[in-house]
């Protein structure tokens, strides 16, 4: 098989029998981790953070327990896509996992340039894109985000010989909303209405699975604000572009306790006409959402959580990381990912397969509290 089955995701579960009945979670396709590894890293630029090796600490993670694996095409120059390659190829070798029970999503739409980083980056853009004519300058949104359907194919067909694989199970439209403010509404679901057909087709070519979109505010700002999707008109676009069958089956956002809006903030609409948070709304178009940045970018831990909150999350005696975890998988996400460059981060987050999620009420009442954490 070339792509995650509802069997190979069950049968990858069941190896790991003495892990809490929580942690796996099912969206009627899929069993998914509740944690997932991504191999994001911020601030690029800094050489460490794009020739540090992912590879160990990705096979960490498929021999604890979890087989959702978060990435993009420019992340780190497109290496992160090539180490998980490299990983999940020498795994699969080994006869230790299947295709099958790997669940992969990446993501196309911002410029991956290459590693290592070109001396020229405008010249990279012109020479691999423009002049191949996947787009014009006038397509490319402050020389970093660009949505033609041209683009995204190569991008997809790029992140499939990175990652050495003839299918990826998710593949997200990457952060759309960076494109609001230097292009109209209208224009702004136009191309995402051709993204999706593109999207639709790459489906029926056998090279991703499903779709979705990764965003970072886009979804929980207010109504009016600049930057602002609104699920229901996404929604809209995906039905008239694929029909009751789509496959736009995922949305991804930021959720941690510094950041609770998706489960708290009732600013999307509902098929009924009345506004929902972004995880009901999700729940309610039949989504699968999944929570990124469950650590803020370890920005929650510049000081010491209270004590109060590893009591309400069941984590007394793990650390603030820990604490941060379970709250960000206890909401309603089928997975929170986090990320980890080493080996041993992975076996101290894969601790919380053990532990119970918190409970709804505790999660309501830490989120009430959440804004002053």
């Amino acid at each position: 098989m070339k792509h995650a089955t509802k069997q190979g995701t069950f049968g990858y579960l069941k190896k790991f029998g003495s892990y809490s009945k929580d942690f796996y979670r099912f969206n009627g396709e899929l069993f998914f981790p509740s944690l997932g590894i991504g191999t994001y890293k911020p601030e690029p630029y800094k050489e460490e953070n794009y020739i540090i090796n992912y590879s160990d600490a990705i096979k960490t993670a498929l021999r604890n327990g979890v087989h959702f694996i978060d990435t993009a095409i420019n992340y780190r120059y497109q290496m992160s896509e090539r180490e998980i390659g490299e990983a999940l190829q020498e795994m699969m070798d080994a006869g230790e996992i299947k295709r099958e029970e790997v669940i992969i999503a990446s993501k196309g739409g911002f410029i991956p340039l290459d590693f290592p980083f070109p001396d020229n980056p405008y010249g990279w853009i012109q020479e691999n894109m423009i002049e191949p004519k996947l787009a014009t300058k006038e397509d490319i949104i402050i020389d970093q985000h660009c949505m033609t359907p041209a683009y995204l194919r190569w991008s997809c067909e790029q992140s499939l010989k990175n990652l050495s694989l003839d299918t990826i199970d998710i593949f997200f439209l990457h952060n759309p909303e960076t494109q609001l403010g230097y292009v109209e509404q209208e224009e702004f679901y136009n191309r995402i209405e051709a993204a999706f057909e593109l999207f639709e087709l790459l489906r029926a070519e056998g090279k991703i699975v499903a779709y979705g979109i990764a965003a970072w505010n886009g979804f929980l700002y207010e109504e009016e604000h600049m930057e602002y999707i609104s699920l229901s008109k996404v929604m809209t676009i995906a039905r008239r572009v694929g029909g009751v069958n789509h496959g736009f089956k995922y949305l991804q956002s930021p959720f941690n306790m510094a950041k609770p809006h998706a489960y708290s903030y009732a600013n999307q609409q509902g098929e009924d006409g009345l506004y929902y948070s972004l995880m009901d709304a999700c729940a309610g178009y039949g989504l699968s959402y999944l929570g990124s940045s469950p650590l803020l970018q370890k920005n929650l831990f510049k000081r010491p959580f209270s004590p109060k909150i590893g009591e309400l999350m069941n984590t007394v005696e793990l650390t603030d990381v820990a604490s941060a975890l379970q709250f960000a998988r206890s909401a309603g996400a089928i997975t929170a990912i986090f990320g980890a460059v080493t080996p041993a981060h992975v076996v101290d987050n894969t601790i919380l397969a053990y532990v119970p999620n918190a409970s709804n009420e505790a999660m309501s009442n830490l989120i009430r509290e959440s804004y002053a954490v």
